[in-house]
């Protein structure tokens, strides 16, 4: 079940992608452009003059979402295997179907809203300075 349940989210992670919705690693992703994630900015920290007081500040704001990405993972992994579950009756009931895919998509949207949210305030708690230098590493690895 448990690889169904891995398929399943890789297929919808692909055709995400392939819509558009999803910048993939190897695009110029415009997102990626304007904000840092965590493990960038520490990884960066001597070479942007990241403080300690900044570097305690991400590693709060990770640990603060952590729990949240948890419980989404469990929601997730569950609705998921409801939703194999549907598709495996015959005949598939539709309705049901469609309503347990918009349950998968919402917990899907949270997980994306949670990841931007933290995003933004590990930015916020860059300088200008910080942020440009950080900006032109990534500019540098993209190349």
């Amino acid at each position: 079940m448990k690889t169904l349940t891995a398929a399943l989210l890789l297929s919808a992670l692909a055709l995400s992608r392939a819509s558009g919705d999803t910048p993939t690693p190897t695009g110029d992703d415009p997102i990626a452009r304007y904000l840092f994630p965590p493990e960038k900015v520490l990884g960066a920290a001597s070479e942007i003059g990241l403080e300690d007081s900044q570097r305690n500040a991400i590693r709060g704001e990770v640990h603060k979402v952590q729990s949240r990405f948890l419980d989404l993972q469990f929601d997730l992994q569950e609705q998921s295997e409801k939703l194999i579950g549907l598709l495996q009756e015959k005949p598939i009931d539709e309705a049901r179907v469609l309503a347990e895919v918009d349950r998968v998509l919402a917990i899907e949207k949270d997980v994306k809203k949670a990841q931007i949210t933290l995003l933004i305030h590990i930015k916020n708690l860059l300088t200008p300075a910080q942020q440009k230098r950080l900006a032109e590493i990534q500019a540098r690895e993209r190349k």
